[in-house]
């Protein structure tokens, strides 16, 4: 089964975290001020795997497709 990282905009507090850590998988949409999955395919799991750890509200996750 293949997965897909996903960010739970109700949850995410837009300290951008991941996108400093993982720009080529997440950015920051201005107009919400919350972050934004940018390749729901996903990149370096290593990379995202990072950010997860690393957001402080644990918004991210994977999801199965």
């Amino acid at each position: 089964m293949a997965k897909r990282v996903v960010i739970d905009s109700d949850e995410c507090v837009g300290c951008q975290t991941c996108v400093e850590l993982c720009p080529d998988v997440f950015s920051f949409d201005d107009a919400s001020e919350k972050a934004m999955v940018a390749r729901p395919d996903g990149g370096p799991e290593d990379c995202i795997e990072e950010a997860m750890s690393s957001c402080p509200v644990e918004c991210i996750t994977w999801e199965e497709d």
